[in-house]
């Protein structure tokens, strides 16, 4: 019983660091009228695409994150 109650407790705590790094793609891509721009250019992509692009990596990165903090729980 006291397993298990240790086990509630870790997740728990370990909860809002997850939902935060699940939250923060979607609150970066969720308005497109903040980043709807030409500039500034990188490498001679507009501003609207290398962001999401650059989103693509970070979101992959925060899942592998994820990914590992919920191993480690288990």
């Amino acid at each position: 019983m006291a397993d298990e109650t240790v086990a509630t407790q870790r997740r728990r705590k370990m909860g809002w660091p997850v939902i935060v790094m699940l939250l923060l793609p979607y609150a970066g891509l969720c308005f497109p009228s903040m980043y709807a721009r030409t500039t500034p250019v990188l490498l001679g992509f507009p501003f609207f695409y290398w962001y999401q692009f650059v989103w693509v990596v970070v979101t992959s990165l925060l899942l592998y994150a994820v990914y590992r903090r919920l191993k480690e729980a288990s």
